[in-house]
């Protein structure tokens, strides 16, 4: 791969935001810019693939596996395809407390899943996640960057009902 081959994986707009994120440091320093480089690239192709993550650092001019250590280690990022729809349920102690344990059993006594798994119609993806610090509102979770407190089942229930 080279640093050419950024731009026939993701859209040239999806170039420009990365360009304007590597603009903010030295040259020297271009890999300070691979979380905003990765995030930007899943964002607009749903997952990580390697190939993707090749050509982010390629284009960043870093070793591969700089990509592959943010890839992995950050829990925003896929390196597999997901549903339309990710629900990232926290379930660390104030969650658990609070019922995560309940809302996880619901979606697999009536979606079928697990977290780290994908309905079969390709709608829902369930993550399980340590902390998303909103532990004043346990328990709770995330869909498409938007939190969703206070849960019941009932509530959980009507949410699911309302992705498309």
């Amino acid at each position: 791969m080279s640093k050419a081959d950024l731009p026939q994986i993701v859209s040239a707009e999806a170039v420009e935001k990365i360009n304007v994120w590597i603009s903010k440091f030295p040259d020297n320093r271009k890999r300070a810019a691979i979380i905003p480089a990765l995030t930007i690239a899943q964002d607009e192709l749903g997952y990580l693939a390697k190939e993707t993550m090749n050509a982010v650092a390629d284009y960043l001019e870093v070793p591969h596996i700089a990509a592959y250590e943010v890839a992995t280690f950050y829990s925003m990022f896929a390196l597999e395809p997901r549903g339309r729809h990710v629900v990232s349920l926290c379930t660390n102690v104030s969650c658990m407390l609070a019922g995560s344990e309940e809302l996880k059993q619901w979606f697999k006594d009536e979606l079928g899943i697990a977290p780290g798994e994908t309905t079969k119609d390709g709608r829902i993806t369930l993550k399980e996640v340590e902390c998303l610090a909103a532990c004043g509102g346990a328990p709770m979770l995330e869909v498409g960057k938007q939190y969703h407190e206070n849960l019941s089942v009932e509530k959980l229930a009507h949410l699911i009902t309302e992705l498309s």
